[in-house]
């Protein structure tokens, strides 16, 4: 009788090399941003608060004042650096999450706690990585004078100095470790209700990315208002925001021009973006396991 290895493809298997984690891993961060792109712009315009530009208050409306004013490939803009910074952040990201969870879980396993420990462990690495990438994307995105990704980090180093790259990072931290543990946790306990037999499943791995990255993204929504604060406050004519420097004065900031509303400001299209992007994420990171153990 002929037996079949059954293989979890829930994680990578032991046998597979550093390189085939980090090629999965960079596959699935390129195939997350790339697609959901535009709307994460349009996230940006309406967390951007006073920077100069127009306000925006709207998915449809700000796409359309947008299109008009700037052309629909303004939607695109700073998608190199993104792209730069993703494929290798994504790397360490999901090498870090499959060798932690690899040291602290046993085989078959279901422990959302230490599903989440893993998750915030691999953040924290690859926040590291593409925190400056991600800042000099925030600007691109409000549509101003610089063009490149080059052009605007050079500009942006000398006006402010190279702390400004790293400026919201311990924000970006705080905010993605809890999204990552409510992203692994919800994904890892569901795929094993919905899929407990392990089966390569792209519809069960695609629905299950889409949950856990819908409610990440809500729950840390006003996080992500200051994180966008802190990246952009650069481009402000308001003194008050270029001055708000830290966590705090920008969470001052955003209490006293809009109040708790202020903190509620782009959550629909950041959900909106998270749960495509989050499904594509798993759903690209599960095929490119699949291929790779095959």
């Amino acid at each position: 009788m002929e037996i079949t290895e059954e293989i979890d493809y829930e994680a990578l298997p032991a046998t597979a090399t550093m390189q085939a984690q980090l090629l999965a891993g960079a596959f699935a961060g390129i195939m997350e941003h790339s697609v959901m792109y535009p709307i994460d712009a349009i996230k940006t315009r309406m967390q951007a608060f006073s920077t100069g530009k127009t306000m925006y208050s709207g998915v449809i409306s700000t796409i359309t004042k947008i299109s008009s004013q700037e052309g629909s490939m303004a939607l695109f803009k700073g998608i190199n650096s993104m792209i730069l910074g993703a494929g290798p952040a994504h790397a360490v990201y999901f090498a870090t999450y499959e060798f932690v969870k690899r040291e602290i879980m046993e085989e078959d396993e279901i422990s959302p706690l230490k599903s989440a420990l893993s998750g915030a462990s691999a953040t924290i690495a690859a926040d590291a990585l593409m925190n400056p990438f991600d800042t000099i994307k925030q600007r691109l995105q409000l549509g101003g004078e610089s063009k490149t990704m080059w052009h605007t980090a050079k500009k942006m180093y000398l006006k402010e100095g190279f702390t400004t790259f790293y400026a919201s990072y311990p924000t970006t931290i705080s905010m993605n470790i809890p999204f990552a543990a409510l992203n692994f946790a919800i994904y890892e306990t569901s795929t094993k209700l919905l899929n407990p037999n392990n089966n390569y499943d792209p519809i069960i791995h695609c629905l299950c990315g889409g949950l856990s990255g819908a409610i990440g993204a809500a729950v840390t929504n006003p996080l992500d208002c200051v994180k966008t604060l802190l990246q952009v406050r650069g481009e402000s004519s308001n003194e008050q925001i270029k001055k708000s420097n830290t966590f705090w004065k920008a969470s001052k900031t955003i209490y006293q021009m809009y109040g708790y509303k202020g903190f509620l400001r782009g959550m629909k299209p950041r959900v909106i973006a998270n749960v495509p992007a989050t499904a594509i994420s798993w759903t690209s990171y599960e095929m490119a396991k699949h291929f790779l153990i095959d």
